[in-house]
């Protein structure tokens, strides 16, 4: 499958940044398919060390786009814990995808639910509360655990404490006893329930069906500068997207994201998700077809209602003062507009066409 006349661009490779998580699977698929050569697109995709690093390279220019957690959009705008930038996203990569791990010294403490969780942590509510990890202040990733810890009655800001880890140290973190749970983004809570190190009590799409998971984030200069680029970007990762919500493909895809250069894990950590089977650790396995979502019911859109609700959700949980907010905002930075003329003339049914490295096609 070729892409006729695709345009030339500049030869600079455009520099897209990525955390090692299954939900940059579209990004990953998109080099690994040829979906951005395709569209005359010479791509460099930089992994990174975590997501403050993530926004400050964006910020700064380093990178050109990159895979973001939704919220970052808004902290970003505002300024708020770094330097403001004006950015906005064109693509959202996923919805869903998180889950929340327990240690297993918590199972052995009799913990096995949210009720149970707060009997625990209002016995060591002193000096030795119960210590949280979220991958970034601004995340659905803290959104769904201060609800959770709330539905349990617990308050976030008295009753336990909450930490920023990046997501590939959260593992190590809840071995080494550093942390007592975390909310992450696969496959980390799949490898600690396969290292007999957690359990997981509850998973996003069942927390907060339909949320917005990770974006493509970009600065809205680069948008106006590099128009036919962007519009390049978003079709080639739309199209990309596709393919990774086939259910035919998830093992490939596995494959393809264990690679050392991305997620450096073996597929039988990354399968589990992707394939929506499960298991939490207790002896159960859990059927989630919907636990990643790449790009059915229109996930990929960036509408100003999908905005709408996140900002809502954002300031409910009191991560953003209302105060800082206007009725425009969910519109600027969720840009519908430019993710509709990016995909017009995209092919619905392309993705069924695509070969994987080596020469074999992957059809649905």
């Amino acid at each position: 499958m070729q892409i006729a006349n695709p345009p030339s661009f500049n030869p600079r490779p455009l520099r897209l940044g990525f955390l090692a998580l299954t939900d940059a699977a579209p990004l990953i698929a998109a080099q690994e398919l040829g979906c951005f050569s395709r569209r005359g697109l010479t791509v460099e995709l930089c992994r990174e060390v975590g997501w403050a690093t993530i926004r400050d390279k964006i910020a700064y220019g380093e990178l050109d786009a990159a895979h973001a957690p939704a919220p970052m959009l808004w902290s970003t705008k505002l300024g708020l814990g770094s330097a403001p930038a004006d950015v906005c996203t064109a693509f959202l990569f996923n919805l869903h995808g998180n889950a929340l791990t327990l240690s297993v010294r918590l199972w052995e403490a009799g913990v096995r639910d949210a009720a149970t969780l707060r009997e625990d942590a209002l016995r060591r509510r002193g000096e030795n509360k119960l210590m949280f990890g979220i991958v970034f202040p601004h995340s659905m990733h803290h959104v769904l655990l201060r609800q959770w810890l709330r539905d349990a009655r617990l308050d976030p800001e008295r009753d336990v404490r909450i930490a920023v880890v990046p997501p590939a140290q959260m593992f190590r973190n809840l071995v080494a006893g550093t942390l007592d749970g975390y909310c992450a983004g696969e496959p980390w809570n799949t490898l600690a329930v396969q290292q007999n190190q957690g359990w997981c009590p509850a998973w996003s799409a069942a927390l907060a069906p339909g949320h917005v998971e990770k974006v493509l984030m970009v600065r809205s200069v680069f948008v106006e500068r590099r128009a036919a680029e962007h519009a390049a970007l978003v079709a080639a990762l739309t199209e990309a997207a596709a393919w990774c919500d086939e259910p035919a493909n998830r093992p490939a895809l596995a494959q393809m994201l264990s690679a050392p250069a991305y997620l450096n894990l073996s597929a039988t950590a990354i399968e589990p998700a992707l394939l929506g089977r499960f298991a939490t650790g207790t002896g159960v396995t859990e059927s989630v077809p919907d636990f990643l979502v790449f790009h059915r019911g229109k996930a990929n859109a960036p509408t100003t209602d999908r905005a709408a609700t996140l900002q809502n959700e954002l300031v409910t949980s009191g991560l953003i003062p209302r105060s800082l907010l206007n009725a425009s905002l969910p519109h600027r930075l969720f840009r519908e507009d430019l993710y509709r003329e990016a995909t017009a003339n995209l092919d619905p049914h392309a993705h069924q066409q695509l070969k994987l490295p080596g020469g074999a096609f992957v059809s649905a």
